[in-house]
């Protein structure tokens, strides 16, 4: 059983400690075989990380003693969902203004059983700050969605449409909460007075409500192996398309348009004959591969 981690926090630390605690990080990681993104900035971290209970443990402290307090969420699987370490220094812990060290006026942070009451006020508008690819596969039912393609993309939804809804209460979640803390901060200081993000995102929500009693509708897509997530943490049915990076489930797979490792009806009219053509070598290196280890096993 692995555990897996998915944290943040936004924090000051100034350049020449961001490059130490990148190499003690990679060290104590490489030590105890963690899996996973971890990105230091000087606004703070942000990370998603997997490995055995003890050693996940074990790292969660290490994070504190370097002076990280992080806002930690928890899941478990059955196989590690990530296949190497990266340890990244970047401007933003997550990209948004490409300024860094924005996400200081954070709107006020609704607790997952709190959630449902509160979004079913009339005076509330709900908005998903996830991108296109993740809202199709589950979201909070009347959520106004951006379609974006990424999170960059957000910016120019609230100048140009969310801007209307200004005197409204506005209620928005995001994955893990961290797009929100930024995008909320952004708001606030353009004039939005009153911004309620869920606090932990989707994942808290998940696995603090019970399904029976919960309002969120699909799976919560996530950005590692394990693809998609349902209440509790259980992963979820939908795997990636391997040409477009796409969720894609069984009925995708049945698609005429569905090939393995190269395309699916999202992107079918999309990809090129020289960009499937290259799939398809990647696709048929991997079989050989595969096939090789079964056939010495």
């Amino acid at each position: 059983m692995y555990k897996i981690i998915s944290f943040y926090e936004f924090n000051t630390f100034d350049s020449s400690k961001i490059k130490d605690n990148q190499k003690k990080l990679s060290t104590e990681c490489k030590k105890y075989n963690i899996k996973g993104t971890i990105i230091l900035a000087e606004e703070g971290i942000n990370g998603t990380i997997s490995g055995s209970v003890k050693n996940i443990d074990n790292i969660n402290n290490f994070l504190i003693d370097i002076g990280y307090s992080t806002n930690t969420k928890t899941s478990f699987s059955d196989k590690t969902p990530f296949k190497r370490l990266k340890v990244k220094i970047q401007p933003e812990i997550v990209t948004f203004l490409e300024l860094g060290k924005f996400a200081s006026n954070t709107g006020e942070f609704i607790e997952p059983k709190e959630w449902d009451n509160f979004i079913n006020n009339d005076d509330v508008q709900l908005v998903d700050v996830r991108n296109f690819y993740e809202t199709v596969i589950g979201k909070f039912p009347s959520s106004l969605d951006p379609n974006t393609e990424t999170f960059t993309d957000f910016k120019n939804f609230v100048d140009k449409e969310l801007i209307n809804f200004k005197n409204k209460k506005i209620a928005m979640y995001c994955t893990g909460g961290i797009r929100c803390e930024t995008a909320s901060s952004y708001m606030k200081d353009i004039g939005f007075e009153n911004v309620f993000p869920l606090k932990g995102g989707i994942i808290n929500y998940l696995n603090t409500v019970k399904k029976s009693k919960g309002s969120w509708k699909g799976e919560c897509f996530v950005f590692d192996d394990r693809v998609s997530l349902d209440y509790e943490s259980k992963v979820g049915k939908f795997e990636l398309c391997h040409g477009c990076r796409n969720p894609i489930d069984s009925e995708d797979k049945k698609s005429i348009y569905f090939e393995l490792g190269v395309s699916c009806p999202n992107c079918i009219n999309i990809r090129s004959d020289i960009q499937n053509e290259k799939s398809r070598q990647r696709q048929a290196q991997i079989n050989f591969t595969k096939n090789h280890k079964e056939n010495n096993l």
